[in-house]
């Protein structure tokens, strides 16, 4: 007979231990490990039997490929890669609230136009996701919707000759198994249902989408033990202020990541966003210092967007370093160059960076210009309204080059913008450029240097300004 055991494990990284403690000695969490009880099938390693061979195959086989799934929404198929493999899981994380089911039942809604779709709910009742539906104009759309939470039953339902070709679970962290005796939303609880989940979805050839909640603590252990589970991890970012939600690829198995989907949240749902670069310049004034456009790339997607800085005189003995959108660490090294190599001096002064629209960059192409909006703020002289601003600053003050610059640029001539501050082009960038710098009026920097040389380091800078730019 089986012997049964207790395993506490860590509801915030899956660890697990033998006795209960108060703090996670893995990823130092307090009150996060919850007695779970575990079965010890094998105490003694796999016994006498023996298991079946498997069989290799070779590397150059023949390939059956089904055709992807197109949803109809054209910013979800951009993420995952030109629609749904059949056979998949797909994992769709982020916080509470943020509009995950309001997406996906957008999506099954498209979806049924020329496939089926079944959207599973434990956390509403039918009702309210027929109320949402209404509201978003989908109350016609025969998505064939269940309200359920144990996995025993839906693998029932779903176990079919033809299944729906896509399956929403909404969410994983409400699913359980009745054989296992913790509580839904627990590591255990999250693992075991989704692998069962999964494994159906790829004997019967369906898409699954399992939606699972983060808070910004990352206290639900639910979409990060799954992550190496599923073929693709989608995270639904923004800020409950900005009415923008970007759908960003993590991980794909099928596909490019780091893919990003851009919508826009309104009274009728969350609507595509066909060109970002236009949306997030709409509010941009001309006539203000410290504000730079940076031609960025998301994935395959060309993205304008405006980083705004302010530096203020600090009270305090410790100057604030405040960062919206932006690596703190980078702008810290941004500041340091600028001291060491420009001679340009922030002690005693509060610097605030945002990047405006509420998109977070990650790639260092941002640095110049951040810097050239750091320099506008302190010397008080606004930048010119046809400028973009892209490249890497190395610590020796030099301007490195970036990749996909020629994206970049037709990106910002299609926009209006006829100047731009780049790094030094490579020989085939050039011969990929030409047209654009036929068009575009390309002042490149070699040195961080090179660029403040375009300010005028006497005209508008006074007081304070003029002290720090000296």
């Amino acid at each position: 007979m089986a012997k049964q055991t207790a395993v506490f494990t860590c509801q915030h990284c899956a660890a697990t231990y033998g006795k209960w403690q108060g703090q996670c000695d893995s990823c130092g969490e307090w009150n996060a490990i919850l007695e779970e009880s575990a079965t010890d099938v094998t105490p003694k390693g796999l016994g006498l039997g023996k298991g079946r061979k498997v069989e290799f195959v070779p590397l150059d086989g023949e390939m059956k490929r089904a055709p992807r799934l197109l949803t109809g929404v054209a910013e979800f198929d951009r993420v995952t890669g030109g629609g749904l493999v059949p056979g998949s899981a797909i994992l769709v994380g982020g916080d509470p609230g943020i509009g995950k089911s309001t997406i996906l039942l957008q999506v099954a809604g498209a979806i049924t136009k020329h496939a089926s779709c079944a959207y599973i709910s434990g956390e509403e009742a039918v009702d309210q996701i027929r109320m949402r539906a209404d509201r978003l104009g989908l109350a016609s759309s025969p998505v064939q919707l269940a309200a359920a939470t144990n996995v025993r039953d839906i693998v029932a339902t779903l176990d079919v000759a033809n299944p729906p070709r896509l399956v929403v679970v909404d969410s994983i962290q409400t699913m359980y198994l009745d054989n296992l005796e913790s509580a839904p939303g627990s590591v255990s609880q999250v693992r075991s249902t989704a692998d069962t989940l999964i494994r159906l979805a790829k004997r019967r050839g369906f898409t699954i989408v399992l939606i699972g909640h983060v808070t910004k603590e990352g206290t639900i252990a639910g979409p990060r033990v799954l992550e190496h589970m599923v073929d693709t991890v989608l995270y639904f970012e923004g800020e409950r202020g900005h009415q923008f939600r970007l759908l960003r690829a993590i991980k794909n198995r099928f596909g490019p990541t780091d893919e990003i989907g851009v919508f826009e949240m309104t009274d009728a749902g969350l609507m595509q966003v066909e060109n970002p670069s236009a949306l997030f310049l709409a509010e941009r004034r001309d006539d203000v210092s410290g504000a730079a456009v940076f031609a960025g790339i998301e994935g395959t997607r060309p993205v304008l967007v405006e980083i705004q800085a302010l530096v203020a005189p600090s009270a305090l003995g410790t100057p604030r370093r405040a960062v919206i959108g932006w690596d703190s660490g980078r702008l810290a090294m941004v500041l340091a160059v600028l001291e060491a190599r420009c001679g340009i001096s922030l002690a005693g002064r509060d610097v605030y960076l945002n990047v405006a629209g509420g998109l977070r960059i990650s790639e260092p192409a941002a640095d110049l210009a951040v810097a050239a909006a750091l320099v506008s703020a302190i010397l008080d002289q606004p930048l010119a309204a046809d400028t973009v601003i892209f490249g890497e600053i190395g610590l020796a003050g030099e301007v490195r080059s970036v990749s996909q610059a020629d994206l970049r640029l037709k990106e910002a001539k299609k926009l209006g913008f006829e100047a731009a501050w780049a790094p030094p082009r490579r020989s085939k960038g050039r011969k990929k450029d030409t047209e654009n710098s036929s068009r575009l009026r390309i002042s490149e920097m070699r040195k961080l240097q090179d660029m403040i040389g375009l300010f005028d380091l006497s005209a508008g800078a006074t007081g304070a300004a003029a002290e720090a730019a000296q």
